[in-house]
Formats: structure tokens, sequence, C-alpha cells
């Protein structure tokens, strides 16, 4: 709170904006207003300096770590002030133990869970390595993409499957009707007429790109019947580790 003229307080933020404008331009310290804060500038700079952690600082300044929202603010005010806030990134919540250091991108173990979000990338890869343009829809529609291929533009849905029963990779194809009743969700079978193609990847990363006619009606599919359109595999992207004979170790977390 700001103390002006004639013992009258302030709370207002365009009063102290002048106030500080006024200070500077008298080259006076005004780092200990704090206006509605319960911290001054000055209080911040040294709990940067003495604290070792981003909690230990906020404990410092009376504030709880528990909101989601305090600390970005501090931080805001730490990068307007110019302040050094890279040692209390490097330990641990309880300030005292370092912790582990962040992994490097590289590092990342790659995680079938990620594949369905992937998939559409991988498809649009596969179709522009050979020099198929392509298109994503700006809307939902039945199709994922579109390719320009010599055959014409084809619409593409893609499919993934990181189950394998005994019986191997197994993939839904069928989707869930557009409607908002409250009854049990079923699925119906795409139309040839709404898809020319099915781009899918199984678990073990092998690629198969499937004419909609080839599987007209069905809603699951087991893949192994349908070898003949596998059109390559991506299984580098779960990561190869070069071993001591030169040759290759292929690492995923399922």
């Amino acid at each position: 709170m700001l103390l002006l003229g004639f013992g009258e307080r302030s709370k207002s933020a365009g009063a102290v904006r002048i106030v500080r404008r006024r200070a500077a331009e008298l080259n006076l310290d005004c780092s200990h207003f704090r206006g509605k804060r319960r911290w001054s500038d000055a209080q911040l700079k040294e709990a940067v300096t003495e604290c070792h952690s981003w909690e230990e600082l906020l404990s410092r300044l009376g504030l709880s770590a528990k909101s989601g929202s305090v600390q970005p603010h501090i931080k805001s005010h730490t990068v307007r002030l110019g302040l050094d806030t890279s040692h209390l990134n490097r330990l641990s919540h309880n300030g005292r133990q370092p912790a582990e250091p962040p992994a490097e991108a590289s590092e990342l173990a790659a995680q079938l869970k990620f594949l369905r979000v992937a998939a559409g990338a991988l498809a649009a890869t596969w179709f522009m390595l050979r020099g198929c343009a392509i298109s994503f829809p700006a809307e939902p529609t039945r199709y994922d993409l579109l390719a320009d291929t010599p055959q014409g533009i084809m619409r593409v849905q893609v499919k993934t499957s990181t189950s394998a029963p005994k019986y191997g990779w197994q993939v839904g194809v069928g989707h869930h009707p557009d409607t908002h009743s409250k009854r049990k969700a079923y699925v119906l079978a795409y139309s040839p007429d709404e898809i020319d193609l099915f781009f899918i990847v199984d678990g073990d990363m092998t690629m198969y790109l499937i004419p909609s006619r080839a599987i007209a009606g069905r809603i699951s599919i087991l893949l192994r019947t349908y070898r003949k359109y596998i059109v390559g595999n991506a299984r580098g992207l779960l990561g190869v580790a070069d071993d001591d004979r030169g040759g290759a170790e292929v690492r995923a977390s399922a």
C-alpha cells in the first residue's frame, strides 16, 4: 500500500504507477513499494538470491505453493526484474536434495500409448515421401486426410492397433454414429462411399494401406490376414541404439 500526501493511503494501481514513474525521474529507489502485493521488489530479489527452490521462495514471501497461479505470477516478476532463477529449477520440491535433470529429447522412451496421435503424421509422411500432396480437413469428417495420388484424390482413414491377442494384431475399423443418444454407444462400418483407403499402423509399427472395398462392412479385422497390403515399417521410430557389435537394438516402452 502506498502512502500519498496528506496521510492518504491509496490502492489505486494508476496512482502507484505515477509515483513510481516520478521516483524513477528523481532517481529514487522504489523497490520497497508493494502496491497490493505482500512483498516488495527488494524482498523478491533477496529471496531469489538466498532461496534454493521455488517452494522455499514462495514460503519466504508468505505465499502458498498449492495455488497453481502463484508461481507463474512470481516468475513473471523475476523476468521483469531481470533476476536469474536457474538455480531454483535444479532442486527438488523439498529444496534440499538435487533433483534429476530433465531428460534430453533424445533420451525419451517411445511409448505405444502415443501411437494413436502419431499415426496421422506417419500416414502423411508416407504419402509425401512418394510425392503425394496431403491435405487435412479443416472440420471433422469421416476421413483423416486427403492424398493426391496418381489415381486421384483419396480419402484416407487412419487407424492403429496396440492390442495383440494370441491371433495377432487386431484393429477396429468402424466408427461411432453421430448421435446424442444416451444409449450404449455402438459401432458402424465405414461406407466405401465415405473412405477410399485405410492407413493402419500396428504395435510393431508395421504400416498397411488397405482399400476400403477390401474390408467393406467390417468393424474389426485381424491384420495378419491383410499382409499383402503392408507398405512399410517404422519400427526405428521406437528407438534404435547401436550396440558394441555395430548392430542395432530396438527399445520401446509399451
